[in-house]
């Protein structure tokens, strides 16, 4: 198999970027004539923009409560990443693990050269090498596609939406003065227009997050040339999720879109915006990749 420029990939990013930045020029433009301050606005958006740029990685790690491992602490995990790095033609990334009964991985970072792969100590007693390889390959393609800066930018605007969903209109309704029936037509509106953006923004990334792991799964194909091991691999990870406890899926639920697998407890309405494509689907495409290379 040949490594081949996902340009599939490459023009939803760019054309999920454009739409979402219209988007956001929009609700920056109601939240102004609202009265917002057009100051306050760029200065929030702007230090927001630039956590998330910088600090993005981080706020992964930390909410999933991954800790970075070193070569001594898990010598077979860095040599499998130190390989598929070197057949992409990468930076070795950080190597990260994850406690959590979920068996799962991900990838995280700005760049190929601020990059994290990490894994969940449970799927590291469940998979075989092999598979074991197939999910890293696949968490290593997310890395040389350069979509993790893209989909954790996406999402900054329905992080903004769904903080000033939840937090403005509550604030209108215990403040006020003289002016309170103004106030509160005015924050309704604002809340209704978050509403519309959220639901805008988050349909656009999920929908971005969904192409993507067509692309790592065949990265995956193409990193590890055995296409069956990552099947083997899913279904497996498929099939474990349906044994976990749904309070602890809903531990991790807040990191979905970044997990080879999401981890859906059914207690959430995020379910009704998949992150990822349906199981069947991604082993139907990598059946396809495995009778291609035959």
């Amino acid at each position: 198999m040949k490594w081949t420029r996902d340009f599939g990939l490459t023009m939803r990013m760019l054309l999920t970027s454009f739409l979402l930045l219209i988007v956001y020029l929009i609700f920056l433009g109601v939240l102004y004539a609202l009265g917002f301050p057009f100051e306050f606005l760029l200065l929030v958006a702007a230090g927001m923009a630039f956590l998330q740029y910088f600090f993005s990685d981080k706020l992964v790690l930390w909410s999933t409560g991954t800790r970075i491992v070193e070569a001594d602490e898990y010598p077979e995990l860095h040599r499998m990443i130190e390989r598929l790095a070197t057949r992409a033609g990468l930076p070795k990334p950080q190597v990260g693990v994850m406690p959590s009964p979920v068996p799962n991985a991900f990838a995280t970072g700005r760049s190929p050269s601020h990059a994290v792969v990490a894994v969940t100590d449970s799927i590291m007693r469940m998979l075989t090498p092999q598979e074991l390889e197939a999910v890293l390959a696949h968490e290593m393609a997310h890395v040389k596609n350069r979509d993790m800066l893209t989909l954790t930018m996406a999402s900054f605007l329905s992080m903004l939406a769904f903080l000033i969903m939840r937090n403005w209109f509550f604030m209108g309704l215990f403040g006020g003065g003289g002016n309170r029936d103004n106030n509160m037509g005015a924050l309704i509106l604002v809340y209704v227009v978050s509403i519309v953006v959220w639901l805008v923004s988050t349909l656009l990334t999920r929908a971005l997050s969904r192409y993507r792991e067509f692309a790592a799964d065949r990265g995956s194909a193409y990193l590890t040339d055995n296409p069956r091991a990552l099947i083997s691999a899913l279904k497996k990870i498929s099939g474990r999720m349906d044994y976990i406890p749904a309070e602890k899926k809903q531990e991790v639920e807040g990191a979905n879109a970044f997990f080879i697998i999401p981890a859906l407890s059914g207690n959430t309405l995020m379910e009704l915006f998949s992150t990822h494509p349906s199981l069947e689907k991604r082993v139907a495409a990598l059946e396809d990749l495995a009778a291609g290379a035959r």
